[in-house]
């Protein structure tokens, strides 16, 4: 018969735990701006801070310290596709294969609860770097929402005409007014099949990380705290900042600024 040997915690020397707590207090500082973040975009994020750490040791740390990261809420879906507007063929291609800028965008809304209700956020996505090229917030979500956010991407990037722009078959995006700033700046409108979400599944991811790693953690209670607190986000952490898996583990601005994939 075997006999079960008991195992003991070491506790770390007085080095290592030193620079165990070292390396807690930078995770720490990640976690400000970046609470989704886990040790596989830890490591790259300290690398740029020019840190040495391998990903084991990470994420023992991670472990040990109970530095996990926040896990999104679900959220429900705020465009209505009951409409009789026309409504578009697919055509969207494999993110894979957007190789350029400005030839496919990608839009979506979602909603911000405050303490007297909703407030409303309408992005439009680069999909070739992911970055969030024009956005418009409201307490309405109505056709005005979504050409804001259009006309303030127009502007901003001046894309080609041919561009293709995605979106599900909610109504703001079908009526007549939005459709026709779609074609006078000579983009190709596709939407999602009906009651599929991975058509959409970037605008979806962009969502979650949006809801929690900010407005989670924000606390809106009024439509100031929304137009205060949601721009910063979009523009100095989300755009300039925050990694991306699929980007390699840089930031929208920065995958542009090298050229994209290598």
């Amino acid at each position: 018969m075997g006999v079960a040997r008991a195992t003991f915690y070491k506790k770390p020397g007085g080095k290592r735990l030193k620079a165990d707590m070292e390396l807690k207090g930078l995770i720490d500082e990640i976690h400000v701006d970046f609470p989704g973040y886990g040790y596989r975009r830890i490591k790259p994020e300290l690398e740029a801070e020019g840190g040495k750490y391998n990903w084991k040791r990470i994420r023992r740390v991670m472990r040990q310290y109970g530095l996990f990261p926040i896990l999104p809420r679900a959220f429900r879906p705020t465009t209505d596709s009951r409409h009789k507007f026309h409504r578009y063929e697919n055509l969207l291609p494999p993110l894979a294969e957007i190789t350029e800028p400005n030839t496919v965008w990608g839009s979506d809304i979602t909603y911000i609860r405050i303490v007297s209700g909703f407030v409303y956020l309408a992005v439009i996505l680069d999909l070739y770097s992911r970055k969030v090229v024009g956005w418009s917030i409201s307490k309405r979500i109505d056709a005005k929402l979504v050409v804001g956010a259009l006309e303030q991407a127009l502007q901003e990037r001046q894309p080609p005409p041919g561009c293709i722009h995605h979106s599900d078959q909610g109504v703001q995006y079908a009526c007549d007014e939005y459709v026709e700033v779609l074609e006078d700046a000579g983009f190709k409108p596709s939407m999602s099949r009906k009651g599929n979400p991975y058509d959409n599944a970037a605008l979806e991811s962009f969502m979650k990380t949006l809801k929690y790693e900010e407005v989670f953690l924000g606390d809106y209670e009024t439509y100031e705290d929304v137009v205060e607190g949601l721009p910063r986000f979009i523009e100095a952490v989300y755009n300039k900042k925050r990694r991306h898996s699929s980007l390699g583990y840089l930031s929208p601005d920065d995958f542009e600024e090298n050229g994209g994939r290598k």
